[in-house]
């Protein structure tokens, strides 16, 4: 999941969070950097909740996650260094088909050069979340209100 906005903040994380939940099921950690959007108190909070531990990069420390920053090398380099984006909606569109390219069609080295789409499907051939994951609005709380 790739989420293009002028900023995020902790609810977007974990309405972010949730949709990846309902689509691959729920990890058991969550790896992330210190910014303010992933330790707000609701992110940690819903995050005990539900049961996923946290691991925070130490800052100024990108090599406790070379994956991540691998994809962003590549990213700004084939992607964000080639064009001129002059909308937040032309963003979307640019970086929605760089993500649909990356994720669905590009063979992965270390994937066994399978695009990551295959490589999950060979892992498990019947589509859907593992586990069904718990509402992140609870008691009747709607979607425009700002989780505490």
């Amino acid at each position: 999941m790739l989420r293009v906005d002028h900023a995020l903040r902790a609810q977007d994380v974990l309405t972010g969070l949730q949709k990846a939940i309902e689509q691959q099921g729920a990890p058991e950690y969550l790896r992330s950097g210190n910014g303010s959007e992933f330790i707000a108190k609701t992110v940690q909070r819903w995050l005990v909740g539900n049961h996923i531990k946290t691991i925070y990069i130490e800052p100024g420390n990108p090599w406790q996650n070379d994956f991540v920053e691998s994809f962003h090398g590549r990213f700004r380099d084939e992607c964000l260094n080639r064009e001129q984006l002059w909308t937040l909606t032309e963003a979307r569109v640019v970086i929605g088909d760089y993500r649909c390219e990356y994720d669905q069609q590009r063979p992965h080295s270390r994937l066994g050069d399978l695009s990551p789409a295959r490589f999950a499907a060979q892992l498990s051939p019947s589509p859907g979340p593992r586990r069904a994951p718990p509402s992140l609005f609870r008691d009747g709380q709607n979607q425009n209100q700002k989780l505490t």
